[in-house]
């Protein structure tokens, strides 16, 4: 019952940020819930209590812990866009990256292990990533690893594992 109020509250916002982006120009920032709770959904995690230190959500299957960043992506927009910043200084085992459209819906879902996340943000070059631990998309989406997308829902292990495997052994060009 709680997780049907939950929902509903969360389309009833969704609706309301799309006005006001429509009438303002400007976000209303909530870009960060709607993401972990469409990535809870959709990969069944189960979010933390609010202000939990670290991470957003575990999967009980396992105790994988996540921090996890959302970013709306609108029609148009310039590329180069950032995520917000990643604590590293906290535990955490991956990073999961809510891509949402102009309605703040889910398009695809990003995971990317700790040391992957840690070996791009202390990687010299990027005054951005070594000193506000914040990364590029387009980084973000090479390090990591399709797990979720709109047309094909959960990605295949095999298929993406491989594919980050390969990845993990590139070098990341600096951006």
């Amino acid at each position: 019952m709680a997780d049907e109020r939950v929902m509903e509250l969360l389309r009833e916002a969704k609706r309301l940020a799309q006005e006001y982006r429509a009438l303002t120009g400007k976000p209303l920032g909530i870009t960060g819930e709607v993401a972990e709770y469409e990535a809870a959904r959709l990969l069944d995690i189960e979010l933390t209590p609010a202000r939990h230190a670290g991470y957003d959500a575990v999967r009980t299957a396992d105790n994988r812990s996540y921090q996890i960043k959302g970013r709306c992506i609108l029609p148009g927009s310039k590329p180069g866009q950032r995520l917000g910043a990643i604590d590293i200084t906290k535990e955490f085992d991956a990073v999961l990256l809510v891509l949402l459209d102009e309605n703040f819906n889910a398009r695809a879902i990003y995971e990317a292990d700790r040391a992957d996340v840690i070996a791009a943000l202390t990687k010299p070059g990027s005054r951005s990533r070594n000193e506000r631990n914040a990364m590029g998309v387009s980084l973000f989406k090479r390090i990591g690893r399709k797990v979720w997308d709109r047309e094909g829902g959960p990605h295949g292990s095999n298929q993406t594992d491989a594919i980050h495997k390969s990845r993990i052994n590139d070098s990341h060009p600096a951006e």
